[in-house]
């Protein structure tokens, strides 16, 4: 994790297909069932953290990982099934463990989110073994 410096950058695009739009989130959702078929905030926000877990792997010692403990973000504009769109993220801030991202999403015509996430870097065994000790009460 040392390595990991203010002004890492990453950049990673994916095409909206129908399974990354608003109506198909979750059948736990069916409120989102009647929107329209638009690139979800969701998923957004995952592809997102993706990026940055993607931009952070080549850093990170066996064994580490992240969660992510914040996200301050827009969704400014609707992209359509078939766009592709580019998350670029880039490293603002290091405390400790805590790393700060700000982040920009664009499609094929516009920016479509713009703000910042923020990972800590975990023990992954650690961070495991205390979230089966929560479930067991």
């Amino acid at each position: 994790m040392a390595d990991l410096k203010v002004g890492l950058k990453h950049a990673k695009t994916i095409k909206v297909d129908p399974g990354l739009t608003v109506p198909e989130v979750s059948p736990a959702f069916g409120e989102f069932r009647d929107m329209p078929p638009v690139f979800a905030t969701a998923y957004m926000v995952g592809f997102v953290e993706a990026t940055c877990i993607e931009g952070m792997k080549p850093y990170l010692a066996p064994g580490q990982g992240s969660v992510g403990v914040h996200v301050d973000m827009s969704h400014s504009a609707a992209t359509p099934v078939g766009m592709a769109v580019t998350a670029e993220v880039e490293l603002v801030s290091v405390e400790g463990r805590r790393l700060r991202f700000k982040v920009e999403c664009r499609d094929e015509k516009d920016v479509i989110g713009a703000g910042f996430h923020e990972r800590f870097v975990i023990d992954v065994p650690k961070f495991v073994a205390r979230v089966a000790a929560k479930a067991r009460g």
